[in-house]
């Protein structure tokens, strides 16, 4: 029995609207988590962009100083003046009780520059209308909590496993390479995303463990760049398969495509690997001396 199969370039109009519709949403969408990403975490050194350091000290922290110190010289940077950020520091430094913060002053600071947003209303950032809430990131900064790693985590893996469920549907309807290939661009960013998850929790252990989540982030992004642009090009920009339009051309640039992989495959098992097998030793290692 023959089965009909459908080709991105084939669908009706009205179908098209509808994918390039979610694929552009989507894609805004995208653009403005990885914003959202250079706000929260691209400062957490103090510098503007994205580095180890910043995945570091966002997950296993910055254990040189407390949490407060490490907000003011990192990501709240710039929210008050040198002398404020210099008297709250030096009340840290000094105990942070609760006496001294309202005889230095601290308290006015923090209801000048900080409530603002951190009040009762917000509810992902501390309330510091509760001086509870400011004394607890007077401590050592140790990073993401396990509790908001959780939480962060499950959201994470439902939401973004769905939002690649259907650009993986659509990009299946595309006729741009083979069902092997297809499959491979289609399973990528599922794995990618479970790795990205594990090296939070990963990183939380050990520092050793940032670079993971660079990569992982970053074979996300290109996954879906590569089902994006191949699903619009074939719905609006081509009759026939993107280089398939004669049979001797879709043969020779699946050859190409072919060795381009090998090549990508060879530099993953030559450099890559290693530095993976590195980690996962180091983490077997660290479990059984934990263990002991």
């Amino acid at each position: 029995m023959s089965s009909i199969k459908i080709t991105l370039s084939e669908l009706d109009t009205p179908v098209k609207v509808l994918f390039s519709g979610y694929l552009t949403t989507v894609a805004i969408g995208y653009l403005f988590a990885l914003i959202q990403i250079l706000f929260t975490h691209g400062m957490a050194d103090g510098k503007v962009g994205l580095s180890i350091d910043d995945i570091v000290y966002s997950y296993y922290g910055n254990r040189s100083g407390t949490v407060l110190e490490n907000k003011l010289s990192g990501s709240m940077k710039g929210k008050a003046t040198e002398q404020e950020t210099f008297k709250i520091i030096q009340w840290v430094r000094d105990g942070a009780s609760q006496n001294e913060y309202v005889n230095a002053h601290v308290d006015k600071i923090i209801e000048n520059k900080c409530v603002l947003c951190h009040n009762e209303a917000a509810t992902s950032i501390p309330d510091f209308t509760e001086f509870s809430n400011l004394k607890e990131l007077t401590t050592e900064d140790e990073g993401a909590t396990f509790s908001s790693l959780t939480r962060v985590s499950h959201i994470h893996l439902f939401g973004i496993s769905f939002i690649f469920m259907f650009v993986g549907l659509i990009f299946s309807f595309s006729t741009t390479a083979s069902n092997y290939y297809k499959s491979i661009a289609i399973g990528m960013p599922y794995a990618f995303l479970i790795i990205d998850i594990l090296s939070w929790w990963l990183t939380k252990l050990h520092p050793m463990f940032a670079s993971l989540i660079m990569v992982a982030g970053g074979g996300m992004a290109v996954s879906f760049a590569f089902m994006w642009i191949v699903s619009i090009k074939e719905m609006w920009f081509m009759e026939k398969a993107w280089f398939c339009k004669a049979e001797s051309s879709c043969k020779q640039r699946l050859k190409s495509l072919f060795k381009l992989s090998q090549k990508a495959l060879q530099l993953i098992r030559l450099k890559a690997l290693p530095k993976m097998i590195e980690m996962f030793k180091f983490l077997g290692s660290w479990i059984y001396n934990k263990m002991r």
